[in-house]
Order: C-alpha cells, then sequence, then structure tokens
C-alpha cells in the first residue's frame, strides 16, 4: 500500500518558473490523505513558494524545499541544513568573476540577491512567488543559508563545469534545469530529505512513490519503489526511475496519482 508521495514541481507539475498548476490535484491530494496517504512537495524552489502553489491545501501536505535543505509543513520548518559561511563568500567571490552568472542566496525564509535585472527579479517574485530580498553585497548579509543557487539564461551546466570542479568537495551541486545550479550542504540532495520523512513517518521504501524530471531528483528515485520519470524528464532520470508517465503539460503526475482513488 502506498503511504507516501513525493513530487518534483518544475519540469514535473508545472512548466519550469511557472505557478500555474492543475486546480484538480488539490481535491485528490485530499482524498489520497483522507486513505491515509501523505503529500510531499520536493523542489529546488523556497518553501513560500511551494506554499503558495499549493495554497488550498498547504496545511495537509509537506515541505521538501531547496532540494532537501529544508523540510518542513505550514508554518513550521523541521529540518534545516545550513551551509558554512565561508564556503557560501567563497562561491559568491568565484560567480562574480564568471560572465553571465548570476547568483542567488537562500537563508531559511528569505532569497537574496544583488542582480538589477528587473526581468529575473519580476521573474522571482511574481514567477516563482520567492520571498526576495534585493541587496547591494551579498557578502554582508547577515543570515545562515541552506542553499546558492547560480542561474544564466540558458546552458548553465555547460557554463559551470569548473565551478562546479572547484566546489566540488565543499558542496553538493546539482543542476535544476537550463537555468539553475544548486549548492547544499555536502550530503543534503531531495532523497537524504524524502529518507528523513521517510523514517520520521514510519514509511518504508516500497511504501512509497515519487516523481521527478531533473538532475536534482534522481536521488530521491532510490528512495521509492514506485519511482516515475514523467516523459518530458531527462534521459538520466529516466534510467534511474522504475516507471514513466505522461509529460508535465498532460498532466503526468495527476494521471497516476487518480488511479490510487
Amino acid at each position: 500500500m502506498i503511504k507516501l508521495i513525493v513530487s518534483d514541481i518544475d519540469g514535473t507539475l508545472v512548466p519550469d518558473g511557472s505557478h500555474k498548476i492543475n486546480p484538480e490535484i488539490f481535491d485528490v491530494i485530499l482524498k489520497l490523505r483522507a486513505k491515509g496517504i501523505q503529500f510531499a512537495a520536493a523542489s529546488g524552489r523556497q518553501w513560500v513558494s511551494i506554499e503558495s502553489i499549493f495554497q488550498p491545501v498547504k496545511e495537509k501536505i509537506f515541505y521538501l524545499s531547496d532540494n532537501g535543505a529544508y523540510v518542513g509543513c505550514h508554518g513550521r520548518n523541521l529540518f534545516l541544513n545550513t551551509i558554512e559561511r565561508q564556503t557560501v563568500m567563497d562561491m559568491i567571490q568565484e560567480v562574480r568573476r564568471t560572465e553571465g552568472l548570476e547568483l542567488m542566496l537562500s537563508g531559511p525564509d528569505v532569497v537574496y540577491v544583488e542582480t538589477r535585472d528587473q526581468e529575473i527579479l519580476d521573474w522571482l517574485i511574481h514567477g516563482y512567488k520567492f520571498q526576495v530580498q534585493q541587496v547591494d553585497d551579498l557578502t554582508k548579509v547577515d543570515s545562515e543559508f541552506i542553499k546558492v543557487s547560480v542561474y544564466r539564461k540558458s546552458e548553465v551546466e555547460a557554463h559551470t563545469v569548473e565551478l562546479r570542479a572547484r566546489f566540488a568537495d565543499r558542496l553538493k551541486i546539482t543542476i535544476a534545469g537550463e537555468m539553475w545550479m544548486d549548492c547544499m550542504k555536502p550530503g543534503i540532495n531531495k532523497g537524504q530529505a524524502v529518507k528523513l520523512l521517510q523514517d520520521s513517518l514510519m514509511i518504508k521504501p516500497e511504501e512509497t512513490m515519487v516523481f521527478g524530471d531533473q538532475l536534482n531528483d534522481i536521488e530521491m528515485m532510490s528512495q521509492a519503489y514506485y519511482s516515475f520519470a514523467v516523459g518530458n524528464a531527462r534521459e538520466e532520470v529516466k534510467n534511474a526511475a522504475r516507471f514513466r508517465t505522461d509529460i508535465n503539460i498532460n498532466d503526468g503526475v495527476l494521471k497516476i496519482l487518480k488511479l490510487l482513488l
């Protein structure tokens, strides 16, 4: 019997950077919960963004945000994994030396940016629905950090090869789409967050179902027998998953969830 469902958001439930989700999923989540099945949203997004998307059921789901660096539920942070500050400062300096890259630092509740690009700011605030604070100098921000995100308008993977190599032993680094490279504390990923939730709820991998599409979803595929890659997923994710479903814009996840009812 399935007792836990975990789904990525961008590229899996919605197009990257979108905030529009099929509202039918809210009713399905409530019906699944009535059957004793928990739902968790696992994303590189900030928890504020996850809560905004799932507003009608925000008190009924778990948040595995910032690629597992934050595990919580409505109004409550359960587990927080912070990055050593000097590592963050060193990453800021390296990114500043690389043309075409922008940086976003995630605190527990606020994301900090230096960018003056209004298009990026509007996207973060109105697209992702992040809680954003624009600052003059990221190195002066007085906060603990749970994620460092590097943004490029396209092909971020190809343009961060040296950066990933330089910090490979100091950060858990993953590619989250064409535009984002996410960095967390070593050992932190969505799979680790799923395991943490499973252990807390006494749920086994064979009682778990997960959905994803990007490289930052691969670790959680091994935490569930019922691991699904959506049809638009990267090949690496399809190879890691045990099953496949329809593409995100055709509600591939929702189709599988409705079968459980």
